[in-house]
Protein backbone atom coordinates (compact mmCIF):
# COMPACT_ATOMS: atom_id res chain seq x y z
CA UNK A 1 0.00 0.00 0.00
CA UNK A 2 1.79 3.28 -0.68
CA UNK A 3 1.93 6.13 1.56
CA UNK A 4 -0.51 8.25 -0.30
CA UNK A 5 -3.32 5.53 -0.30
CA UNK A 6 -2.79 5.11 3.46
CA UNK A 7 -3.49 8.62 3.93
CA UNK A 8 -6.49 8.49 2.23
CA UNK A 9 -8.16 5.45 3.61
CA UNK A 10 -6.80 6.17 7.24
CA UNK A 11 -8.05 4.44 9.75
CA UNK A 12 -9.31 1.80 8.37
CA UNK A 13 -13.15 0.67 9.33
CA UNK A 14 -14.16 -0.65 12.47
CA UNK A 15 -17.79 -1.69 13.74
CA UNK A 16 -19.06 0.09 16.92
CA UNK A 17 -18.81 -2.68 18.67
CA UNK A 18 -15.27 -2.86 17.76
CA UNK A 19 -14.48 0.52 18.21
CA UNK A 20 -16.29 0.33 21.92
CA UNK A 21 -14.17 -2.26 23.12
CA UNK A 22 -10.88 -0.84 22.01
CA UNK A 23 -12.31 2.10 23.90
CA UNK A 24 -12.37 0.13 27.08
CA UNK A 25 -9.09 -1.50 26.71
CA UNK A 26 -7.94 2.34 25.90
CA UNK A 27 -9.29 3.90 28.80
CA UNK A 28 -8.36 1.48 31.46
CA UNK A 29 -4.75 0.91 30.24
CA UNK A 30 -4.58 4.81 30.57
CA UNK A 31 -6.11 5.12 33.51
CA UNK A 32 -3.42 2.07 34.91
CA UNK A 33 -0.60 3.68 33.64
CA UNK A 34 -0.58 7.46 34.45
CA UNK A 35 -1.71 8.30 31.49
CA UNK A 36 -3.64 11.35 33.09
CA UNK A 37 -4.42 14.26 34.19
CA UNK A 38 -5.53 16.20 37.24
CA UNK A 39 -9.25 17.43 36.36
CA UNK A 40 -10.88 20.55 35.60
CA UNK A 41 -11.53 22.72 38.62
CA UNK A 42 -13.28 25.99 38.97
CA UNK A 43 -11.53 29.24 40.20
CA UNK A 44 -14.01 30.08 42.43
CA UNK A 45 -13.08 26.73 44.35
CA UNK A 46 -9.60 25.76 44.48
CA UNK A 47 -8.36 22.08 44.00
CA UNK A 48 -7.68 20.25 47.36
CA UNK A 49 -3.67 20.39 48.72
CA UNK A 50 -3.70 16.74 47.78
CA UNK A 51 -5.33 14.91 44.75
CA UNK A 52 -8.37 13.28 44.84
CA UNK A 53 -9.06 12.09 41.40
CA UNK A 54 -7.98 11.97 38.15
CA UNK A 55 -9.14 11.51 34.54
CA UNK A 56 -7.11 10.05 31.27
CA UNK A 57 -5.21 12.75 29.04
CA UNK A 58 -6.86 12.92 25.73
CA UNK A 59 -5.60 10.15 22.87
CA UNK A 60 -6.14 8.76 19.29
CA UNK A 61 -7.74 5.39 19.50
CA UNK A 62 -5.12 4.10 16.65
CA UNK A 63 -1.45 5.10 15.99
CA UNK A 64 -0.94 8.05 13.10
CA UNK A 65 0.54 7.24 9.86
CA UNK A 66 3.80 8.59 9.38
CA UNK A 67 5.82 7.91 6.67
CA UNK A 68 9.31 5.57 7.97
CA UNK A 69 12.36 7.75 5.99
CA UNK A 70 10.67 10.98 7.47
CA UNK A 71 10.43 9.48 10.81
CA UNK A 72 13.76 8.73 10.80
CA UNK A 73 15.26 11.85 9.38
CA UNK A 74 13.12 13.82 12.12
CA UNK A 75 15.53 11.99 14.24
CA UNK A 76 19.06 12.45 12.90
CA UNK A 77 17.77 15.69 12.55
CA UNK A 78 17.88 16.69 16.55
CA UNK A 79 21.67 16.39 16.43
CA UNK A 80 22.09 19.13 14.04
CA UNK A 81 19.24 21.42 16.11
CA UNK A 82 20.71 20.42 19.90
CA UNK A 83 23.89 21.81 18.29
CA UNK A 84 22.67 24.66 16.66
CA UNK A 85 20.39 26.36 19.50
CA UNK A 86 23.52 25.32 21.83
CA UNK A 87 25.77 27.31 19.94
CA UNK A 88 23.18 30.56 19.13
CA UNK A 89 22.47 30.53 23.76
CA UNK A 90 26.39 31.11 23.88
CA UNK A 91 26.47 33.84 20.99
CA UNK A 92 25.71 36.96 23.29
CA UNK A 93 26.16 38.85 20.50
CA UNK A 94 23.90 37.49 18.07
CA UNK A 95 20.94 37.40 20.48
CA UNK A 96 21.76 40.81 21.78
CA UNK A 97 20.93 42.00 18.37
CA UNK A 98 17.77 40.07 17.83
CA UNK A 99 16.23 40.17 21.34
CA UNK A 100 18.17 42.61 23.00
CA UNK A 101 17.69 46.41 23.52
CA UNK A 102 16.68 48.07 19.77
CA UNK A 103 15.43 45.04 18.73
CA UNK A 104 12.57 42.72 19.89
CA UNK A 105 13.28 43.51 24.36
CA UNK A 106 12.39 47.25 23.45
CA UNK A 107 8.70 46.01 21.61
CA UNK A 108 7.99 42.99 23.69
CA UNK A 109 7.26 43.18 27.38
CA UNK A 110 7.97 39.78 27.85
CA UNK A 111 10.86 39.44 25.91
CA UNK A 112 12.29 42.61 27.26
CA UNK A 113 11.65 41.33 31.22
CA UNK A 114 13.77 38.21 30.15
CA UNK A 115 16.73 39.97 28.31
CA UNK A 116 16.76 42.62 30.35
CA UNK A 117 17.59 39.94 33.95
CA UNK A 118 20.06 38.22 31.34
CA UNK A 119 21.40 41.43 30.93
CA UNK A 120 21.81 42.23 34.29
CA UNK A 121 23.32 39.47 35.70
CA UNK A 122 25.87 39.87 32.68
CA UNK A 123 26.62 43.71 34.12
CA UNK A 124 27.28 42.71 37.71
CA UNK A 125 29.90 40.04 36.46
CA UNK A 126 27.94 37.10 37.61
CA UNK A 127 29.37 34.32 36.14
CA UNK A 128 27.63 32.37 33.05
CA UNK A 129 25.40 29.01 34.24
CA UNK A 130 26.36 25.82 32.97
CA UNK A 131 23.10 25.44 30.26
CA UNK A 132 20.99 22.33 29.82
CA UNK A 133 18.66 22.44 26.87
CA UNK A 134 15.50 19.58 27.03
CA UNK A 135 14.64 20.18 24.06
CA UNK A 136 11.38 19.13 21.20
CA UNK A 137 11.52 20.27 17.60
CA UNK A 138 7.81 19.71 15.69
CA UNK A 139 7.21 18.96 12.70
CA UNK A 140 4.02 18.81 10.30
CA UNK A 141 4.35 16.66 6.95
CA UNK A 142 3.96 18.79 3.95
CA UNK A 143 2.38 17.78 0.68
CA UNK A 144 1.59 21.55 -0.79
CA UNK A 145 -1.08 19.29 -3.54
CA UNK A 146 -1.75 16.05 -4.15
CA UNK A 147 1.03 14.90 -6.34
CA UNK A 148 3.41 16.64 -4.21
CA UNK A 149 5.79 14.17 -2.79
CA UNK A 150 5.15 14.22 0.86
CA UNK A 151 8.24 16.25 3.37
CA UNK A 152 9.13 16.86 6.71
CA UNK A 153 8.61 21.03 7.48
CA UNK A 154 9.72 22.28 11.13
CA UNK A 155 6.64 24.33 12.99
CA UNK A 156 9.13 25.65 15.93
CA UNK A 157 11.93 24.95 17.79
CA UNK A 158 10.80 24.46 21.84
CA UNK A 159 13.70 25.26 24.45
CA UNK A 160 11.65 26.05 27.46
CA UNK A 161 9.07 23.07 29.38
CA UNK A 162 9.09 21.11 26.05
CA UNK A 163 6.24 18.90 27.75
CA UNK A 164 4.05 15.63 27.18
CA UNK A 165 7.22 12.87 26.66
CA UNK A 166 6.42 10.96 29.44
CA UNK A 167 2.76 10.83 28.84
CA UNK A 168 3.95 10.18 24.72
CA UNK A 169 5.62 7.25 26.34
CA UNK A 170 2.64 6.00 27.80
CA UNK A 171 0.35 7.05 24.49
CA UNK A 172 2.94 4.58 22.58
CA UNK A 173 2.45 1.82 25.17
CA UNK A 174 -1.25 1.95 25.29
CA UNK A 175 -1.15 1.43 21.38
CA UNK A 176 1.25 -1.43 21.14
CA UNK A 177 -1.01 -3.36 24.46
CA UNK A 178 -3.52 -2.80 21.51
CA UNK A 179 -1.91 -4.12 18.86
CA UNK A 180 -0.77 -7.00 20.68
CA UNK A 181 -3.77 -8.03 22.55
CA UNK A 182 -6.53 -7.15 20.07
CA UNK A 183 -4.33 -6.98 16.77
CA UNK A 184 -7.16 -4.31 16.37
CA UNK A 185 -9.07 -7.09 14.93
CA UNK A 186 -7.50 -7.55 11.52
CA UNK A 187 -8.20 -4.53 9.93
CA UNK A 188 -5.18 -3.25 8.79
CA UNK A 189 -1.75 -5.39 8.05
CA UNK A 190 -0.06 -2.40 8.89
CA UNK A 191 -1.20 -2.46 12.18
CA UNK A 192 1.55 -4.78 13.49
CA UNK A 193 4.26 -4.35 16.44
CA UNK A 194 6.88 -3.87 13.70
CA UNK A 195 6.12 -0.41 12.51
CA UNK A 196 5.52 0.75 16.31
CA UNK A 197 8.82 2.33 17.07
CA UNK A 198 9.70 2.49 21.02
CA UNK A 199 9.36 5.31 22.72
CA UNK A 200 12.05 6.07 25.84
CA UNK A 201 11.43 9.79 26.06
CA UNK A 202 11.18 9.65 29.78
CA UNK A 203 14.48 7.77 30.19
CA UNK A 204 16.23 10.03 27.42
CA UNK A 205 15.33 13.16 29.24
CA UNK A 206 15.64 12.16 32.61
CA UNK A 207 19.30 11.58 31.54
CA UNK A 208 20.26 14.75 29.97
CA UNK A 209 18.69 15.78 33.32
CA UNK A 210 20.78 13.24 35.17
CA UNK A 211 24.13 14.13 32.65
CA UNK A 212 23.59 17.88 34.13
CA UNK A 213 23.26 16.96 38.24
CA UNK A 214 26.21 14.81 37.52
CA UNK A 215 28.24 17.64 35.77
CA UNK A 216 27.72 19.96 38.94
CA UNK A 217 29.54 17.34 41.40
CA UNK A 218 27.34 17.19 44.28
CA UNK A 219 25.62 14.14 44.77
CA UNK A 220 23.18 14.98 47.38
CA UNK A 221 21.84 17.67 45.86
CA UNK A 222 18.59 18.14 44.76
CA UNK A 223 17.18 18.89 40.57
CA UNK A 224 14.61 21.39 41.22
CA UNK A 225 11.04 21.85 39.15
CA UNK A 226 10.05 24.93 38.60
CA UNK A 227 6.36 24.35 38.11
CA UNK A 228 2.91 26.14 37.68
CA UNK A 229 0.50 26.78 40.66
CA UNK A 230 -2.40 23.88 40.37
CA UNK A 231 -0.79 22.24 37.96
CA UNK A 232 -3.25 19.59 35.95
CA UNK A 233 -0.37 18.16 33.74
CA UNK A 234 1.22 16.90 37.13
CA UNK A 235 1.42 13.55 36.34
CA UNK A 236 3.65 14.13 32.97
CA UNK A 237 6.13 15.52 35.23
CA UNK A 238 6.13 13.16 37.68
CA UNK A 239 7.05 10.15 36.05
CA UNK A 240 9.74 12.06 35.06
CA UNK A 241 10.59 12.68 38.31
CA UNK A 242 10.12 8.98 39.46
CA UNK A 243 13.01 7.99 36.88
CA UNK A 244 15.59 10.52 37.86
CA UNK A 245 15.11 8.88 41.94
CA UNK A 246 14.60 5.24 40.79
CA UNK A 247 17.11 4.86 37.95
CA UNK A 248 19.77 7.52 39.32
CA UNK A 249 19.11 8.29 42.94
CA UNK A 250 18.21 11.73 42.65
CA UNK A 251 15.77 13.60 44.78
CA UNK A 252 13.45 16.43 42.89
CA UNK A 253 11.84 19.47 44.79
CA UNK A 254 8.63 20.77 43.14
CA UNK A 255 8.06 24.75 43.78
CA UNK A 256 5.92 27.84 42.35
CA UNK A 257 8.13 31.29 41.41
CA UNK A 258 5.84 32.57 44.58
CA UNK A 259 7.27 29.74 46.81
CA UNK A 260 10.62 30.31 45.63
CA UNK A 261 10.44 33.73 46.24
CA UNK A 262 10.72 33.00 50.08
CA UNK A 263 12.09 29.81 49.54
CA UNK A 264 15.26 30.32 47.92
CA UNK A 265 19.00 32.00 49.00
CA UNK A 266 22.33 31.77 47.20
CA UNK A 267 24.94 30.82 49.57
CA UNK A 268 28.56 32.71 49.64
CA UNK A 269 29.43 30.22 46.93
CA UNK A 270 26.87 30.48 44.55
CA UNK A 271 25.03 27.67 46.13
CA UNK A 272 21.40 27.31 45.06
CA UNK A 273 19.46 26.77 48.43
CA UNK A 274 16.10 25.49 48.78
CA UNK A 275 13.96 25.47 52.06
CA UNK A 276 11.03 23.53 52.37
CA UNK A 277 7.50 25.32 51.94
CA UNK A 278 6.49 24.17 54.90
CA UNK A 279 7.94 25.15 58.65
CA UNK A 280 6.43 21.39 59.83
CA UNK A 281 9.01 19.65 57.59
CA UNK A 282 12.42 19.53 58.02
CA UNK A 283 13.87 22.66 57.57
CA UNK A 284 17.17 22.28 56.14
CA UNK A 285 17.47 23.97 53.03
CA UNK A 286 18.55 21.37 49.94
CA UNK A 287 21.44 22.74 47.46
CA UNK A 288 20.30 22.63 44.11
CA UNK A 289 22.43 21.15 41.27
CA UNK A 290 19.64 21.96 38.48
CA UNK A 291 16.65 23.69 38.05
CA UNK A 292 14.21 22.90 35.50
CA UNK A 293 11.71 25.30 34.57
CA UNK A 294 8.39 23.53 33.62
CA UNK A 295 7.20 27.23 34.27
CA UNK A 296 8.34 30.63 32.70
CA UNK A 297 7.34 30.04 29.23
CA UNK A 298 4.57 32.95 29.64
CA UNK A 299 3.94 36.46 31.29
CA UNK A 300 0.72 35.05 33.29
CA UNK A 301 4.06 32.44 34.98
CA UNK A 302 5.53 35.92 36.47
CA UNK A 303 2.05 37.38 38.47
CA UNK A 304 4.53 40.43 39.72
CA UNK A 305 8.14 42.03 39.06
CA UNK A 306 8.81 39.75 42.47
CA UNK A 307 8.64 36.52 39.99
CA UNK A 308 11.20 38.05 37.53
CA UNK A 309 13.13 38.74 40.33
CA UNK A 310 13.06 35.35 41.82
CA UNK A 311 14.01 34.04 37.63
CA UNK A 312 16.93 35.61 38.19
CA UNK A 313 17.92 34.91 41.71
CA UNK A 314 18.10 31.69 40.68
CA UNK A 315 20.32 31.97 37.45
CA UNK A 316 22.71 33.86 39.62
CA UNK A 317 23.63 30.80 41.35
CA UNK A 318 25.98 28.06 40.02
CA UNK A 319 23.30 25.80 39.35
CA UNK A 320 22.94 24.58 35.92
CA UNK A 321 20.04 26.59 34.46
CA UNK A 322 17.21 24.50 32.18
CA UNK A 323 16.84 26.44 30.16
CA UNK A 324 19.26 29.80 30.70
CA UNK A 325 17.87 33.07 30.08
CA UNK A 326 19.75 33.21 27.14
CA UNK A 327 18.45 30.01 25.75
CA UNK A 328 14.92 30.79 26.23
CA UNK A 329 16.08 33.79 24.27
CA UNK A 330 17.37 31.52 21.91
CA UNK A 331 13.89 29.91 21.60
CA UNK A 332 11.97 32.85 20.21
CA UNK A 333 10.22 33.33 16.96
CA UNK A 334 12.21 36.11 15.57
CA UNK A 335 15.38 33.63 16.40
CA UNK A 336 13.74 31.12 13.87
CA UNK A 337 13.01 33.99 11.55
CA UNK A 338 16.39 35.56 11.21
CA UNK A 339 18.19 31.76 11.03
CA UNK A 340 16.63 31.67 7.64
CA UNK A 341 18.21 34.40 5.91
CA UNK A 342 20.82 33.82 3.80
CA UNK A 343 24.16 33.13 5.57
CA UNK A 344 22.62 33.24 9.27
CA UNK A 345 22.14 29.58 10.13
CA UNK A 346 25.77 28.51 8.39
CA UNK A 347 27.10 31.16 10.95
CA UNK A 348 26.71 28.12 13.66
CA UNK A 349 26.05 25.09 11.70
CA UNK A 350 28.75 23.63 9.53
CA UNK A 351 27.64 21.48 5.78
CA UNK A 352 29.42 18.56 7.38
CA UNK A 353 27.31 19.18 10.75
CA UNK A 354 23.95 19.24 8.63
CA UNK A 355 23.42 22.75 7.73
CA UNK A 356 21.57 22.00 4.47
CA UNK A 357 19.21 19.16 6.00
CA UNK A 358 18.02 21.68 8.82
CA UNK A 359 17.42 24.51 6.02
CA UNK A 360 15.41 22.05 4.09
CA UNK A 361 13.27 21.64 7.01
CA UNK A 362 12.03 25.70 7.19
CA UNK A 363 9.28 26.77 5.14
CA UNK A 364 9.47 30.36 4.32
CA UNK A 365 9.79 32.90 6.99
CA UNK A 366 9.23 36.70 7.52
CA UNK A 367 9.49 39.63 9.82
CA UNK A 368 6.75 42.13 9.93
CA UNK A 369 8.52 45.32 10.04
CA UNK A 370 10.01 47.09 6.95
CA UNK A 371 13.35 46.09 7.89
CA UNK A 372 12.93 42.60 6.61
CA UNK A 373 11.94 44.08 2.88
CA UNK A 374 8.08 43.16 2.32
CA UNK A 375 7.10 41.15 4.80
CA UNK A 376 4.14 43.11 5.91
CA UNK A 377 2.87 43.56 2.22
CA UNK A 378 3.36 40.08 1.86
CA UNK A 379 1.72 38.41 4.92
CA UNK A 380 -1.63 40.32 3.83
CA UNK A 381 -1.46 39.55 0.14
CA UNK A 382 -0.83 35.50 1.08
CA UNK A 383 -3.16 35.93 4.19
CA UNK A 384 -4.86 32.65 3.06
CA UNK A 385 -1.23 31.00 3.08
CA UNK A 386 0.38 32.30 5.96
CA UNK A 387 0.30 32.61 9.71
CA UNK A 388 1.67 34.82 12.10
CA UNK A 389 3.15 34.45 15.62
CA UNK A 390 3.96 36.29 18.59
CA UNK A 391 7.20 35.36 21.15
CA UNK A 392 5.29 33.25 22.87
CA UNK A 393 4.74 29.35 23.78
CA UNK A 394 1.92 27.75 25.28
CA UNK A 395 -0.42 27.56 22.54
CA UNK A 396 -3.34 30.18 21.35
CA UNK A 397 -1.39 32.70 20.85
CA UNK A 398 -1.03 32.87 16.51
CA UNK A 399 -3.37 34.54 13.93
CA UNK A 400 -4.53 32.68 10.73
CA UNK A 401 -5.79 33.00 7.59
CA UNK A 402 -8.45 35.65 6.67
CA UNK A 403 -8.23 37.40 10.37
CA UNK A 404 -4.23 38.41 9.34
CA UNK A 405 -5.43 41.76 6.99
CA UNK A 406 -7.21 43.25 9.54
CA UNK A 407 -4.82 42.22 12.13
CA UNK A 408 -1.88 43.58 10.27
CA UNK A 409 -4.08 46.53 9.76
CA UNK A 410 -4.20 47.36 13.23
CA UNK A 411 -0.98 46.49 14.52
CA UNK A 412 1.61 49.48 15.31
CA UNK A 413 4.57 49.96 13.55
CA UNK A 414 6.63 49.70 16.35
CA UNK A 415 5.24 46.34 17.59
CA UNK A 416 5.65 44.76 13.80
CA UNK A 417 9.19 43.59 14.46
CA UNK A 418 7.90 41.42 17.25
CA UNK A 419 5.90 39.18 15.20
CA UNK A 420 7.03 36.65 12.71
CA UNK A 421 4.89 35.62 9.33
CA UNK A 422 5.71 31.87 8.60
CA UNK A 423 4.34 29.63 5.19
CA UNK A 424 1.29 27.28 6.30
CA UNK A 425 2.58 24.18 6.15
CA UNK A 426 0.08 21.67 4.12
CA UNK A 427 -0.42 18.39 5.68
CA UNK A 428 -1.45 15.65 3.30
CA UNK A 429 -5.41 15.48 3.83
CA UNK A 430 -8.34 12.93 3.73
CA UNK A 431 -6.44 11.77 6.84
CA UNK A 432 -8.80 10.34 10.09
CA UNK A 433 -8.72 9.35 13.55
CA UNK A 434 -10.85 8.67 16.46
CA UNK A 435 -10.15 11.31 19.43
CA UNK A 436 -11.10 10.21 22.77
CA UNK A 437 -11.19 13.17 25.92
CA UNK A 438 -12.17 12.16 29.47
CA UNK A 439 -16.17 12.46 29.89
CA UNK A 440 -16.55 13.35 26.28
CA UNK A 441 -18.15 11.40 22.89
CA UNK A 442 -15.37 9.97 20.75
CA UNK A 443 -14.81 11.72 17.85
CA UNK A 444 -14.31 10.41 14.39
CA UNK A 445 -13.15 13.42 12.10
CA UNK A 446 -9.90 14.18 9.50
CA UNK A 447 -7.05 15.56 11.60
CA UNK A 448 -3.32 16.64 11.22
CA UNK A 449 -1.05 15.02 13.14
CA UNK A 450 2.32 17.12 14.29
CA UNK A 451 5.38 14.84 15.33
CA UNK A 452 7.55 16.60 17.95
CA UNK A 453 11.30 15.17 18.70
CA UNK A 454 12.98 15.40 21.68
CA UNK A 455 16.71 16.19 22.50
CA UNK A 456 19.06 17.38 24.87
CA UNK A 457 21.85 19.13 25.47
CA UNK A 458 24.72 20.12 27.86
CA UNK A 459 27.20 23.03 27.12
CA UNK A 460 29.03 26.27 28.65
CA UNK A 461 31.60 28.55 27.91
CA UNK A 462 34.66 26.59 27.16
CA UNK A 463 33.26 23.37 27.78
CA UNK A 464 32.44 20.17 25.36
CA UNK A 465 28.86 20.20 23.87
CA UNK A 466 26.96 16.51 25.16
CA UNK A 467 23.91 15.86 23.21
CA UNK A 468 21.77 13.13 22.13
CA UNK A 469 18.23 12.80 20.52
CA UNK A 470 15.73 11.45 23.58
CA UNK A 471 12.28 10.32 22.09
CA UNK A 472 9.54 11.70 20.46
CA UNK A 473 5.75 12.57 20.34
CA UNK A 474 2.95 13.25 18.24
CA UNK A 475 0.13 15.37 19.01
CA UNK A 476 -3.14 15.04 16.38
CA UNK A 477 -6.20 17.55 15.82
CA UNK A 478 -9.30 18.12 14.14
CA UNK A 479 -8.30 19.11 10.14
CA UNK A 480 -10.02 22.74 11.18
CA UNK A 481 -8.38 23.64 14.16
CA UNK A 482 -5.53 25.68 13.60
CA UNK A 483 -3.80 25.73 17.20
CA UNK A 484 -2.04 22.75 18.28
CA UNK A 485 -1.53 22.51 22.51
CA UNK A 486 -2.61 19.69 24.25
CA UNK A 487 -3.03 21.66 27.93
CA UNK A 488 -5.03 24.25 26.14
CA UNK A 489 -7.38 21.54 24.82
CA UNK A 490 -7.10 21.54 20.92
CA UNK A 491 -4.94 18.36 20.24
CA UNK A 492 -4.84 14.98 21.58
CA UNK A 493 -1.70 12.51 22.01
CA UNK A 494 -1.22 10.05 19.75
CA UNK A 495 2.21 7.71 18.43
CA UNK A 496 3.49 6.74 15.17
CA UNK A 497 2.48 3.99 13.00
CA UNK A 498 5.60 3.10 10.41
CA UNK A 499 4.36 3.46 6.57
CA UNK A 500 6.47 2.90 3.22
Amino acid sequence: MSTMSTFTSWPPDLTLEQLDQLTLLATTYALSHSLLYLPPYSPEKQPPPAPESAIHAPFSLLPTPIPRQLFAQALSLQRAYNTLYARIALDTAFLDQVMGSGGISDIDDFTGALWSAWKRLRDEGVPPPLHLGLFRSDYLLHQPTTNDPVSLKQVEFNTISASFGALSQQVAGMHRYLVESTEYFGISPLLASDNLPLNDTVKGLAEGLEEAHRAYGISNAHVLFVVQPNERNIFDQRLLEYQLFQSHGIRVTRQTFAELGTTASISPSRALLVAPISSGLNGTPVEISVVYYRAGYTPVDYASPADYATRALLESSHAVQCPSLALQLAGGKKVQEVLTRPGVLERFLSPSEGAALVRNSWVRLWGLDKGDGAGADEAVREANELVIKPQREGGGNNIYRDKIPSFVAQLPQRERPAWVAMELIRPPREVGAHLLRSGSERVHTRVVSELGVFGWALFGEGRELKEEQAGWLVRTKAEDVDEGGVAVGFSVLDSVLLVE
